[in-house]
């Protein structure tokens, strides 16, 4: 397998937890963000989103981090990230989603290019706009994942999930935006406990090979 990946893409930080928690040998190749390595024309032909990550295996490109991380979970059983019982799994899903679709995108590197270079924001008012919608989203999630776990450790009750995996490349934004992360005690207790995993350690951005 080749991930196609960017130390501080919070999606693919996402796809290399999963790769961790599921023991899978893959092959990293970076594309620099900042450069646009990933509007290249052989990039493109891969993934013509232009977006990171992908994953290419047996021929072909998956891309979208939780298309990505489903089908390793499809592929290696344990340890599974979505429960057996189908509402659990949709509840799971359900947090998941809040980060990738809700949350994720109104602050992706290229949003927030957006609002510099077209829309003639500085960085006072970018950072504004990142903390307002980190703000927003977890704001419900922190509710709705307080009445779902166990004792502070995993989103959804005592075991790592879809919504763990998501979670913590958030938070490690949020606290590089400096938001205030005090209303969401819950939140923060679980994503610190979770970085303590090796799973989750070594896929942090600063553990990545670039970034050194």
């Amino acid at each position: 397998m080749k991930l196609y990946d960017y130390f501080r893409s919070s999606a693919a930080f996402r796809v290399r937890i999963a790769l961790n928690l599921k023991s899978i040998d893959y092959q990293s190749i970076s594309k620099v963000l900042l450069e646009k390595e990933h509007l290249a024309a052989d990039y493109l032909a891969l993934n013509p989103q232009g977006l990171i990550p992908a994953l290419a295996v047996d021929g072909t490109t998956i891309s979208q981090s939780l298309a990505i991380i489903e089908y390793l979970n499809d592929l290696h059983a344990e340890p599974p990230l979505l429960p057996a019982e189908p509402l659990a799994r949709a509840q799971v899903r359900s947090m998941a989603l809040a980060i990738a679709c809700d949350i994720h995108p109104l602050n992706n590197l290229r949003v927030l290019n957006y609002l510099r270079q077209n829309l003639g924001q500085n960085d006072e008012g970018v950072n504004t706009w990142y903390r307002h919608w980190i703000g927003e989203g977890f704001r419900g999630l922190e509710q709705q994942v307080a009445r779902h776990t166990s004792a502070r450790r995993y989103c959804f009750g005592d075991n790592v999930s879809l919504a763990d995996v998501c979670l913590v490349p958030q938070v490690y934004n949020a606290r590089r935006f400096k938001v205030d992360l005090t209303p969401f005690p819950t939140l923060v207790a679980i994503s610190t406990h979770l970085e303590s995993l090796p799973a989750f350690d070594a896929a942090r951005p600063e553990a990545q090979p670039e970034a050194r």
